[in-house]
């Protein structure tokens, strides 16, 4: 269970205190550093996909935790962000609603025995959060550059994706679905 990919896994899970913490009190230091500290969290999301494939680390403890992994590092950020009133709350409701909306989905499928992996339009929304959210962390300029409207676009546009993946989801469940109950009659 505690093997390499799992461990990096683990460790975007406890850069989620440090990224919360570190935005709690924001300051130009504080939020470069918390710049930092997501995309370091999110370099691991990368590796331990790679890891696990490569290496045949592959568990279903490891299935479960990447993706909740991702879910909590996005979130907290997200939230964080419209604390601090960078983020207009209702973007940070529709992406973190569809989160909850989607793992709900996987638990239900699992009861009708499909398993819902993620589609590539997922993996997309993921990095495209990922990206977003960097600028958004960082906030103020730097060397007369300000990230906060290249983040803002980015966000609508992983918005968009993140309703898109999400539709796909319930449509590609609902054929599963319908398709399981016939060849159960």
């Amino acid at each position: 269970m505690f093997n390499l990919a799992n461990n990096l896994t683990l460790a975007r899970v406890g850069a989620v205190p440090i990224l919360v913490l570190l935005l709690y009190f924001p300051s130009r230091g504080a939020c470069f550093a918390a710049m930092m500290v997501f995309i370091a969290a999110a370099v691991t999301d990368i590796m331990d996909g790679v890891v696990a494939r490569r290496c045949n680390l592959v568990t279903n403890f490891g299935k479960f935790l990447d993706p909740l992994a991702d879910k909590l590092l996005i979130s907290a950020a997200l939230i964080m962000l419209v604390q601090l009133g960078w983020v207009e709350a209702w973007v940070a409701v529709v992406i973190v609603g569809r989160e909850i909306a989607v793992t709900g989905l996987r638990a239900m499928a699992v009861d009708h025995g499909v398993v819902i992996a993620a589609d590539r339009y997922g993996k997309l929304k993921t990095v495209l959060q990922m990206v977003a959210l960097c600028p958004l962390l960082l906030h103020y300029p730097v060397w007369g550059f300000d990230p906060a409207p290249l983040g803002q676009t980015l966000l609508y546009l992983a918005l968009v994706l993140t309703l898109v993946s999400g539709v796909n989801y319930f449509y590609g469940f609902s054929k599963q679905a319908k398709w399981s109950d016939k060849a159960a009659r």
